[in-house]
This record gives structure tokens, sequence and C-alpha cells, in this order.
């Protein structure tokens, strides 16, 4: 007997808070992309504190460039006042989306140019978007670096 993912997260409500029990609205999956870009237009207002607005009440942060795992407003605006210094703006290569009912996913390959140095950084990523407060949220990131890369 196999194990379908796919059937099994659509059923599951992972990502439910007190905050996210409202119905969310039907998402479509380029809808789900487009989420990403939000994330990036924050960072490219260079406010930590607009970053950190785009991540759901409960969320953690697994970021790319720190070992310590975030999970709450004022550990994720943290993170981001250094990240921000690269001034960097990302670009997704690949993006494979699942949705359940009051949550989606966004995973896949992403790409930051730091512009304070023209560095170009590939990564994984995963989104998980809950819908909080009349918007869609982050409540779980995760960013790292390509193996490859660090094998070399």
């Amino acid at each position: 007997r196999s194990f379908d993912l796919k059937k099994f997260a659509a059923r599951r409500n992972f990502f439910a808070s007190a905050k996210s029990m409202a119905k969310a609205p039907a998402i479509a999956s380029s809808e789900v992309k487009e989420l990403f870009g939000l994330w990036n237009d924050a960072l490219a207002t260079l406010d930590a504190d607009s970053v950190a607005k785009r991540y759901a009440s409960t969320s953690v942060l697994l970021p790319t460039v720190s070992d310590t795992p975030r999970t709450d407003y004022e550990g994720i605006k943290s993170y981001f006042v250094d990240f921000l210094e690269k001034k960097p703006q990302g670009v997704i290569l690949e993006s494979n989306v699942i949705q359940g009912d009051d949550w989606c996913m966004d995973a896949g390959i992403y790409e930051f140019t730091m512009g304070a140095t023209g560095d170009k950084v590939k990564g994984r990523y995963t989104f998980v978007y809950t819908y909080e407060e009349g918007e869609w949220k982050i409540a779980h990131h995760h960013s790292s670096i390509m193996p490859e890369t660090l094998m070399g």
C-alpha cells in the first residue's frame, strides 16, 4: 500500500492558528506562486519590519545564513536586519505548488542577486502560507544553499 502525500496533506489543517481560523479563500496555483513576489517586494524596501510582517503570527523561519531557527516576530525581524544589508532580490527558478483547505505551499529553487556586491546565490526553498487576518502569510519558510555548491 502506498502513501499519497498529496491526499494526506489536502485533508490536514497543519498550519491553522487562532488568527487563521477564518475560512481561507480559494487560491489558484499561479496566485500561490505570486505570493513570493509580495515577500520579494518587502525585501526591496530594505525594511526588516516590512519583511517580518509577511510572516504569520505563528511561524518558523529556517534561514539560509543563520544556524538559529526564528520562531517569533522579533527573531524574524532580527534576521532580516542583517540579511537586508546585502540588498537581496530573488527570482524563482523552479516552483512546485501543493494546496490544502487552509494553507498552500510553494517549494523549489530560487536565486538571489545581492545588490550590494552583485553576487548570486542559488538555494532551495519552501514557503508554507496560511490565511490570517485577511491575507496569505508565511507560516513556514525554509531556505538552504544548494548542496552541490557546498560540496563543490
